[in-house]
């Protein structure tokens, strides 16, 4: 009896220890899975968000350019890899890589250089935005910007055309608003804004004009860079096209 009694004091010890051991286990640090990795979509041609990773699979929805995904897995199937993304607000599946790019991969900056200097139209102003808004320390960017922003201004030509066609100007006259009110709420611009391109507009010659936002970014921060001069020039000769046409 005596020996029990002993016994429940080193018994009670063990008992304490082990509860401590298991709290100890069950407050260590749980590890967190990783954030997947942002996509953009860059080619419409294969954003095609389908059920499964393969070419035959049934298609969920096609993705236009511009769309944000989060990439948490990939798989080579038909000759491709595929990307399990995430589309908000619920959606997921499987797109070929191809159709976006990753700003944490490596080279594909470059990759998405590569398809703005092939593409055409507002899609290669598209694409170019799409690059600026998500490689911001790239040693490609200068010359994106450049590009940009001869493109935009390029743009003012037809949309000048197109605007001054379209508004009626005996309509505008009776409504009691300025003329150059009704070109900068002109429709045609509002996919330009969406990109975070604005454009100023001459009134005595019924003309826009891109607003040079990035010719001032290469100034700012390349200044030591070759396309630094040449968007200088192309803010001299934007100050020369705002100046009021002689009658």
């Amino acid at each position: 009896m005596k020996r029990s009694i002993f016994l429940i004091p080193f018994v009670f010890l063990a008992f304490v220890s082990l509860t401590q051991a298991q709290n100890k286990r069950r407050t260590l640090p749980i590890k967190q899975p990783e954030k997947p990795n942002t996509a953009i979509v860059i080619d419409e041609r294969l954003a095609v968000l389908r059920e499964q990773p393969s070419l035959y699979a049934d298609s969920i929805q096609r993705m236009r350019t511009g769309r944000v995904l989060a990439i948490s897995g990939s798989k080579q199937t038909d000759g491709v890899t595929f990307y399990r993304v995430i589309v908000p607000p619920k959606n997921y599946g499987w797109v070929q890589a191809e159709a976006v790019i990753s700003k944490n991969k490596r080279g594909d900056d470059e990759r998405l250089v590569k398809l703005v200097q092939a593409s055409e139209g507002f899609e290669k102003i598209e694409r170019a935005s799409i690059f600026l808004d998500n490689f911001p320390n790239s040693l490609l960017r200068p010359a994106i910007l450049l590009l940009l922003g001869d493109l935009a201004e390029e743009a003012t030509l037809k949309l000048s055309r197109d605007a001054t066609r379209q508004l009626d100007r005996n309509e505008m006259s009776v409504t009691g608003a300025p003329l150059h009110s009704f070109y900068l709420n002109y429709s045609s611009l509002d996919r330009y804004r969406k990109l975070g391109i604005s454009f100023w507009f001459n009134a005595s010659a019924k003309l826009y004009h891109y607003d040079g936002t990035v010719w001032r970014e290469i100034i700012a921060k390349y200044p030591k860079s070759n396309e630094a001069a040449e968007a200088k020039k192309r803010l001299d000769s934007l100050n020369e096209k705002m100046k009021p046409v002689k009658q």
